[in-house]
């Protein structure tokens, strides 16, 4: 059971980093630093996208709209971080 945890907590993470890697990237791609017309930049890009839209979809459903401001990558960190509070302090059921 212990290998359960782990791997939970391993998939966690790995949403946690492409969160922060699409989050960048967006910034990057607003301020012009990275073009999406680079052939390796967009497949990276519509690659990330194509990751999480299902992750961001349902919550941006929820969230009410702010005026360009996307908060649903907070709110999928926050949700990630709570998640992993969780299974840290229930780790006794995995033993």
């Amino acid at each position: 059971m212990q290998s359960l945890f782990q791997i939970l907590m391993l998939i966690l993470d790995i949403v946690w980093f492409f969160v922060i890697v699409h989050v960048i990237m967006s910034w990057l791609i607003s301020f012009q630093i990275l073009n999406v017309r680079q052939q390796f930049v967009g497949q990276i890009w519509y690659g990330l996208n194509r990751l999480m839209e299902p992750i961001y979809g349902p919550i941006r459903r929820i969230l009410p709209p702010m005026g360009g401001l996307d908060l649903a990558p907070l709110v999928v960190l926050i949700g990630v971080y709570a998640l992993r509070i969780i299974l840290a302090n229930n780790v006794a059921a995995f033993y």
